[in-house]
């Protein structure tokens, strides 16, 4: 499930934020970053984009490079439970397969297509199951729950917005 890209005109003072999950939500848990995606994206705040990949893309350089915060959000087969947030900075130089592209790679070439330089994070939350389901696990479920919280916390704070 996709989520429009649109963007509303910029208020004065508050960053540009972009939440880009990615996942295949028919494998189980691979679907936590395309939630989180949805579920910024129902806030409906000015100055946030959310939208969702199955993986990232070259093409994501430009909607990066159009913001002045970047949350990419994955499912974790490992690591710590609900989530692990870590700082991203561009790539030194730029490497990817067709399949393959990672978020220091498109903050690389969001600077040097775009002239972007976005304060940038990987928000990787941790997944249990990974089959061929279209639904998350209940362990996943709650992750998902502690993640949005955080990261509308997050997004309230570098726009200095009242929390829900």
């Amino acid at each position: 499930m996709s989520i429009p890209r649109h963007r509303a005109a910029p208020e004065r003072g508050q960053p540009r934020v972009l939440v880009l999950g990615y996942g295949n939500p028919g494998r189980q848990d691979d679907g936590l970053g395309p939630a989180v995606a949805a579920g910024i994206g129902r806030l409906g705040w000015p100055n946030l984009t959310a939208f969702d990949n199955y993986q990232l893309n070259i093409e994501d350089a430009m909607d990066v490079a159009a913001h002045d915060v970047v949350w990419f959000v994955d499912a974790a087969k490992s690591g710590p439970s609900p989530y692990a947030v870590r700082d991203v900075s561009p790539a030194s130089t730029v490497g990817f397969t067709s399949h393959i592209v990672r978020p220091e790679a498109i903050l690389a070439i969001a600077r040097q297509c775009y002239g972007g330089a976005p304060q940038a994070f990987l928000l990787a939350i941790r997944g249990y199951e990974f089959e061929f389901i279209e639904a998350l696990t209940p362990g996943a479920t709650e992750n998902l729950r502690a993640a949005l919280a955080m990261l509308t916390e997050r997004i309230c704070a570098v726009q200095k917005r009242v929390a829900p």
